[in-house]
């Protein structure tokens, strides 16, 4: 079954990582790095998405779409990245989240 992970980075997480020195920093990248060869088998596809700043949103809720820049709404939580995976299940997908090193939020999706 195809789950999509949605990595949610946090307000206080991204003030975290940007307090790191550099070692620690690559460090927490590395074990990122480690955690997507680690699961290589299950990942289909993953991406890290580029800041919320350079969003466009397109509202299309009545009449003509209106495009803005930036994010949908201001929030304390964006999507920073997301993997399609290939599991067995929802537990299977559930396990694997729980080795996440980075972002303390990850939303799982299946995928129809």
């Amino acid at each position: 079954m195809k789950y999509v992970l949605m990595f949610v980075e946090t307000e206080k997480f991204a003030k975290r990582l940007e307090a790191m020195g550099e070692p620690e920093r690559e460090a927490a990248y590395e074990a990122v790095g480690r955690w997507f060869s680690d699961n290589s088998d299950k990942i289909t596809h993953h991406t890290h998405l580029a800041p919320v700043h350079t969003a466009t949103t397109v509202r299309l809720d009545g009449g003509e779409p209106i495009v803005t820049d930036g994010p949908f709404a201001e929030g304390k939580e964006v999507i920073s990245g997301f993997a399609e995976v290939d599991v067995a299940d929802l537990d299977e997908a559930l396990k694997l989240v729980a080795s996440w090193p980075a972002c303390p939020v990850v939303e799982i999706r299946p995928v129809s």
